[in-house]
């Protein structure tokens, strides 16, 4: 080989080294511990962990209607299921009175701790994420048709009003004190809410950084928003308090969820490529990518257990596509329109 050859050669050979180095996995504390296959058939969306009541969430969509499977949060062991949940995506749960709320439609309101159904509430719009505000003790349903947020209270299953976002919400956190934010997908910002009267007083926008914004993670104490973007693939860091965007970081493809521990100071980002980006925060203003965690591809929604900080994730092995198909990836939310593999649906736990 001549000279040049070689160190064209070469040259080719550190650029596809270097490339492979970025998107392998990194090295670090976190790992995929657990993989428990539980089967079920029907579309999924997104997982919720109860903490307190050590019980995780899993609706399963499907037809006639759908249905909440409930696992025991330690041992993954089937703890019951909430049926007849129509087009569920989500899981809400008050500890205080131990009500819990399937974004279903009508959604069910539920007993936490017998799993009886206690009553149906018949919203607008089309509910998808859903979360619970403590300041209020209130159950947000998102929809991203009008209105975007029904507000329910938590307590007897009473609707408190309508929220108008001006786009549509795909996830939202609460600071605890009386401010909701909430990610706008289709406006690539950050909505401000107060809870209390119910009503948007800013939004925070991403400035371009990133567009398509699926997941929504909050440092509560320090004021610092983690708007997780589908496109390009970043974390958007932002300050809570008046918006100013503190940063960006590269995470996954296909993010659709996002946490932030308080107890360890890091943010975590489910990606459907079958990645977790974890996020360290080094003080109020330094950020880093801590590690790239590889989980299982399809595995685009998570949710963390605050009492063993381990974090669980769903999917479910994708068949090939039929002739003249596009891709399971690119085929409807969280498995729906995919062509499954029956009984192949997994739980997985990433934990140190």
């Amino acid at each position: 080989m001549r000279l040049p050859s070689l160190v064209f050669a070469i040259g080719i050979a550190l650029v596809a080294s270097r490339a492979w180095a970025e998107d392998a996995p990194q090295a670090g504390p976190y790992k995929l511990m657990q993989t428990e296959k539980v089967g079920g058939e029907g579309g999924f969306d997104y997982v919720y962990a109860d903490a307190d009541g050590r019980k995780l969430y899993v609706p399963r969509s499907g037809r006639p209607s759908g249905r909440v499977n409930v696992f025991d949060l330690d041992t993954l062991k089937p703890a019951g299921e909430i049926p007849n949940t129509n087009g569920v995506h989500g899981v809400a749960v008050d500890p205080a009175s131990h009500h819990g709320f399937a974004s279903s439609k009508p959604v069910v309101m539920f007993d936490t701790q017998t799993l009886q159904p206690i009553k149906n509430i018949d919203v607008e719009g089309s509910p998808d994420g859903i979360l619970y505000e403590p300041a209020t003790q209130s159950i947000y349903v998102l929809s991203h048709r009008s209105p975007n947020v029904t507000v329910i209270k938590a307590s007897d299953g009473s609707i408190a009003g309508t929220i108008d976002l001006g786009g549509a919400p795909e996830a939202g956190a609460s600071d605890g004190n009386g401010h909701v934010y909430i990610d706008i997908e289709d406006k690539d910002n950050v909505a401000v809410v107060d809870a209390k009267a119910m009503k948007v007083t800013a939004h925070y926008d991403l400035g371009g950084k990133g567009s398509g914004p699926a997941g929504l993670a909050l440092d509560a104490k320090n004021h610092v928003l983690f708007a997780f973007c589908r496109n390009p693939h970043v974390a958007v860091i932002l300050n809570a308090e008046d918006g100013k965007i503190l940063t960006t970081l590269p995470i996954g493809n296909g993010v659709d969820a996002g946490e932030f521990n308080p107890a360890t100071m890091e943010a975590f980002s489910s990606q459907r490529d079958g990645t977790l980006t974890v996020i360290k925060e080094n003080s109020p203003t330094s950020f880093e990518v801590e590690q790239t965690v590889q989980t299982k591809p399809g595995a685009k929604t998570s949710t963390l257990d605050t009492k063993t900080n381990r974090i669980y994730l769903i999917t479910a092995e994708q068949a090939p596509p039929a002739e003249g198909q596009p891709a399971p990836a690119q085929q409807g939310r969280g498995g729906r329109g995919g062509r499954t593999v029956p009984g192949s649906f997994s739980i997985l736990v990433v934990g140190k």
